[in-house]
């Protein structure tokens, strides 16, 4: 069962300016709760006609229900690419409601989401899709990049989710064109969250410290290892004893575990893609899982962050789970 996050309405004031927020303390409908749970699912984003949505993310909608209802799910993580292909133009958008609000419809999905924006985010308007969170009851998106921190209920560990926009931090990338990202759009902007991401990250005390973005650091699909992530992004994960980087991009699941770091690409929403043609540009061994098989029917991962570990789960819309793996809690030095 799914059990609602009460505070989050306050959340976003906190970030809004991509401010640290302060700890929430998660009420549930249980007290005897002593994990967090929550669904990852990047490339959900259906297509701009009708009938505004695939049979993969129909199908993953589904899936996604059922598993919030069983396993349970506090909040869900919205990875990008959430509308096909050229985002929306304005708050007033109808692809809002036929792309998004008309497809997750069941109760165990009426939770928080927490978007970031993805590269066809991009290709529209971001800022329409951060206003949309006055006009919904669940869109939490305050800003294109900003801190999530939460209380494990019972145990007094936390848990810190950093939401970056790696669209502005490495540029937008042509699909069509099999372009990789070459370079922000503004170069100030890009220096601006970076700098912002170390101080967070260096500050961080959380048990259980997690990134998302929507390009990979580390893929073996299509658009392969994002070069700008591995020169900037993942020295910080590594230095800074991140538990996880999740993302979607690429239209499949995989995970891949590298110098301690474990990478999530969760992007089968919507789309699903086999292609593997970068499997020997990841390091040699750390590929543990993937699938981009149109039999899976799409895709997502479910996580559960108890005292000491994190569980996360690789589902497909056709009904089983995939792949499980655990991550522990991070090692400070004080």
């Amino acid at each position: 069962m799914a059990f609602y996050i009460l505070c989050v309405m306050f959340a976003a004031v906190s970030v809004a300016h991509c401010f640290p927020a302060a700890f929430q303390d998660l009420e549930f409908g249980s007290t005897n709760r002593t994990s967090i749970k929550f669904l990852a699912v990047g490339d959900w984003g259906g297509v701009p006609y009708p009938p505004y949505i695939t049979a993969v993310q129909k199908a993953t909608a589904r899936e996604m229900s059922k598993i919030a209802e069983q396993m349970g799910a506090d909040f869900i993580l919205a990875l990008g690419d959430n509308f096909y292909y050229k985002g929306v133009d304005s708050v007033d958008s109808p692809r809002f409601q036929t792309t998004f609000e008309t497809v997750y419809t069941s109760k165990s999905l009426r939770v928080p989401w927490y978007v970031l924006a993805g590269n066809h985010d991009h290709a529209g308007s971001v800022k329409a899709q951060i206003e949309y969170s006055r006009k919904s009851e669940r869109w939490r998106f305050p800003s294109y990049y900003y801190e999530l921190n939460f209380r494990i209920p019972n145990t007094g560990k936390t848990l810190t989710i950093i939401m970056l926009d790696t669209v502005m931090l490495c540029g937008n990338s042509n699909d069509y064109a099999d372009e990789k990202p070459r370079g922000p759009l503004r170069a100030v902007d890009a220096n601006r969250q970076l700098v912002w991401l170390q101080e967070r990250l260096a500050r961080s005390k959380a048990d259980f410290l997690l990134v998302a973005g929507h390009y990979p650091v580390w893929s073996v699909s299509e658009h392969g290892p994002t070069d700008c992530l591995l020169q900037r992004l993942r020295p910080l994960l590594n230095k800074y004893k991140a538990t996880a980087y999740l993302c979607g991009h690429d239209h499949n699941l995989q995970y891949i575990q590298e110098s301690g770091v474990g990478y999530v690409v969760s992007g089968a929403g919507n789309f699903l893609d086999p292609d593997i043609r970068h499997w020997k540009h990841v390091p040699k061994g750390t590929v543990k899982f993937f699938t981009g098989q149109a039999s899976t029917l799409g895709g997502f991962v479910h996580a559960e962050v108890t005292k000491n570990q994190m569980i996360l789960t690789f589902l497909q819309a056709k009904g089983t789970s995939l792949y499980r793996t655990v991550l522990s809690q991070r090692e400070l030095n004080e």
